[in-house]
């Protein structure tokens, strides 16, 4: 028992003397090699440092906003609107509900239509009123790189223009510029899902582009979601007002003769005109009731956030990994030379 014991720790003490001994073995094959490792680090140090130097500072422009649906109770106006329905009337209650809260209201605001729309907005951009999507082409400097494209290097997108007339090459722009924004450029996150606001972000190279698409976007989205939600309330409104401004037009006609057949008109007209009345201001509290309280929270303020990567960090991150990698290759390369041999 004591000898397998004697054994093993034998072995063991084998085993660490190898791998020391190994360990010393590529130590000296590396300082040997370190001329080579040095002059690759200074290379690398280098690129980091031109890399630092020539790269343009982006401006991070934020965002939050809380969203409350008033949905709480109901109280006598849901007993309205039961009354309501039970004589065949529609008063609304119901809107979207739920269909863009939460994580589905943040997938709203990276679609294509919502920023699309977004990048189809004016800002005033040196002086000129232009859109969102010209002012991101400008200031990356894309026309630059279309020279040799003429059918797209002049394209624009005026600010007046109709969607539905763009062509087949505007389309292809739009598109290219909405997936480089979802990208690179834009971020929608829930900080605590326990708690419903909403944070945006743009990071980009213009400071004024980042600011003004921070705030229109969540503008845009604001007002879809706003509409979606109301739709169905707002129709009934519009219909119940043309009711009672129709009923209100035949009164006032009949009016004018207060005899005989004339009379009962009036007093029927009279009836339906208070009872449509009633239904519309039933109605405008529905409408009120479903539309949602967005609130902005936190606004971008210039000057924003200016995030850039220093020339020191950027000179010591670039030599340390290719000292690094360079020493893995003359490893990995020593080993292939043993294996073959």
């Amino acid at each position: 028992m004591n000898s397998e014991n004697s054994t093993n720790i034998e072995s063991d003490e084998i085993s660490l003397k190898e791998l020391i001994t190994k360990i010393r073995e590529w130590y000296r094959f590396l300082l040997s090699k370190w001329i080579l490792i040095i002059l690759f680090s200074i290379i690398g140090g280098g690129i980091g440092f031109t890399y630092a130097y020539f790269q343009k500072p982006t401006y991070k422009a934020e965002l939050t906003f809380a969203m409350e649906d008033d949905k709480a109770g109901g109280g006598g106006l849901s007993g309205a609107l039961g009354l309501a329905s039970s004589f065949g009337i529609d008063l609304g209650g119901g809107g979207a509900g739920g269909a863009f809260s939460g994580a589905n209201l943040m997938a709203l605001m990276k679609s294509r239509k919502i920023v699309e729309k977004t990048l189809l907005s004016p800002i005033v951009y040196k002086g000129q009123t232009i859109s969102l999507a010209d002012c991101y082409i400008e200031f990356n400097e894309l026309r630059e790189k279309w020279t040799k494209k003429p059918n797209i290097k002049n394209i624009h997108f005026p600010v007046t223009i109709d969607r539905s007339n763009f062509t087949l090459q505007q389309d292809s722009i739009l598109k290219s510029i909405y997936l480089g924004v979802v990208t690179e450029n834009l971020g929608v996150g829930q900080a605590d899902k326990k708690i419903s606001i909403i944070g945006v972000t743009v990071n980009s190279i213009n400071e004024q582009f980042s600011k003004a698409f921070c705030e229109t976007l969540a503008s845009v989205t604001a007002d879809y979601y706003i509409e979606l939600k109301t739709k169905k309330a707002k129709q009934n409104v519009d219909i119940l007002q043309k009711q009672v401004d129709s009923i209100k037009s035949k009164l006032n006609y009949s009016m004018v003769g207060t005899w005989g057949a004339e009379k009962v008109n009036v007093t029927v007209s009279s009836t339906i005109l208070g009872q449509l009345a009633a239904n519309l201001e039933i109605s405008k509290v529905s409408l009120r009731k479903e539309t949602p309280l967005i609130q902005i929270i936190d606004r971008p303020i210039l000057p924003l956030d200016k995030e850039k990567v220093g020339k020191k960090k950027a000179l010591l991150l670039g030599g340390f990994l290719a000292g690094f990698l360079t020493a893995l290759f003359l490893i990995f390369n020593q080993l292939y030379k043993k294996i073959m041999v």
